[in-house]
């Protein structure tokens, strides 16, 4: 008996440093000090759209999960981590209508306002063309929520990425539209944390240039800027002077984009991460697989450098990151895992290992080559 538990323990012991060395030995891996699933079942059969944010009492994530996206039984998710782990996920809202209607619901955004409540944004609609933006708020770091609040007409909230508090106190909600006139950024701003709000469009340049999910990042010099999806095969930008009362026209990064959705955070050092899908789609199509998942950065939000890559797997589906820096410094990922569950990364920022990206290609490193990934976009 006692043989058979000590040769068990061997061969557990060899299985964890076998799993960890690989990981050690992958150079785009370091820096990882926590990889992990919020949740292993759950009474939802896919998963989209994650979202987290930091309260006094500890770390929560949402996303919404149902049937299938779009499917109207799709709802909002809410996770704590506490002592350790994350709890079990809590349905905190729906899109019931009434007693013969039911809506999706779609992205939520979490956004601590400091030294006050946890707010919930996210959309309830048929499609994101006519989706409507609601809200909730919790006092208790999202152990229970408000009623249900819409949004003032003609606002959406924040889209798919949080809002940012810039210096003079006005919150920024990074949002867009995909109605008749296509896709369009622009963005939602109050000075008294949502109770009241104004909005401020990007004027239109090149009109081939199509955008939407922005994520803002403030930089050393005073400008913020903003990185959105697009349908051009490259991640674009917007810039504002002025504390987001107004931008620039839209115009061309030179990383590449798969018409799927990113992040990014300003980190407490001043440089800017982002978290992406590093893939430049097939031929001339606007979308590509939704694997690998990348994190760059750079100090200017212009000369970008890879630093890792969250998921590598050429089972594609590894997308709608969200990311944020905690106050001990630490950079947390949340993000889409196969549509089947969300996944947590933990990442120490002073870890990482920068090589630059030039030519908008992700640089070749020895000792690594990266899985061949189907171009198959079926589930895209």
């Amino acid at each position: 008996m006692k043989r058979r538990y000590f040769a068990s323990l061997l061969l557990l012991c060899a299985l964890v440093a076998g799993k960890l060395n690989a990981q050690n030995a992958n150079p785009w891996r370091t820096g990882i000090v926590t990889d992990e699933f919020i949740y292993e079942k759950a009474p939802y059969k896919e998963c989209h759209a994650a979202t987290i944010a930091q309260t006094p009492k500890g770390l929560v994530a949402s996303w919404f999960g149902g049937t299938k996206e779009r499917n109207p039984d799709v709802c909002i998710w809410v996770s704590r981590y506490v002592d350790g782990k994350w709890t079990e996920g809590v349905n905190v809202a729906d899109g019931i209508q009434n007693d013969t209607l039911r809506y999706p619901c779609w992205n939520p955004v979490l956004y601590q306002v400091p030294k006050g409540e946890l707010i919930l944004f996210y959309k309830i609609g048929p499609k994101p063309a006519t989706w409507k933006g609601y809200y909730k708020t919790s006092k208790d770091g999202g152990i229970t929520w408000s009623a249900q609040q819409a949004l003032p007409e003609g606002y959406l909230g924040p889209i798919k990425n949080k809002p940012v508090l810039t210096k003079n106190g006005t919150l920024i909600s990074p949002t867009s539209t995909e109605g008749e006139g296509g896709w369009k950024v622009h963005f939602e701003l109050s000075n008294d944390f949502g109770k009241t709000w104004t909005m401020a469009h990007v004027p239109e340049g090149d009109k081939t240039l199509k955008a939407i999910q922005p994520s803002i990042v403030f930089h050393k010099d005073g400008r913020l800027q903003a990185l959105c999806r697009s349908q051009n095969r490259t991640i674009l930008q917007t810039w504002s002077v002025d504390n987001g009362k107004t931008w620039s026209p839209l115009e061309k990064t030179n990383l590449p984009n798969n018409n799927s959705g990113t992040d990014a955070v300003t980190l407490k050092d001043g440089r800017q991460l982002l978290v992406y899908n590093h893939v430049l789609p097939p031929g001339t199509l606007a979308k590509g697989p939704r694997t690998p998942l990348n994190v760059a950065i750079s100090k200017d939000g212009v000369k970008w450098y890879a630093a890792l890559i969250l998921e590598d797997s050429p089972i594609s589906q590894y997308s709608y990151p969200a990311v944020i820096q905690t106050s001990d410094g630490m950079v947390h990922f949340v993000y889409t895992w196969r549509r089947q569950r969300i996944k947590h990364v933990v990442v120490n920022p002073a870890k990482l290992k920068l090589v630059e990206i030039k030519n908008g290609e992700w640089p070749k490193v020895e000792g690594y080559t990266l899985p061949e990934i189907k171009s198959d976009s079926k589930d895209l």
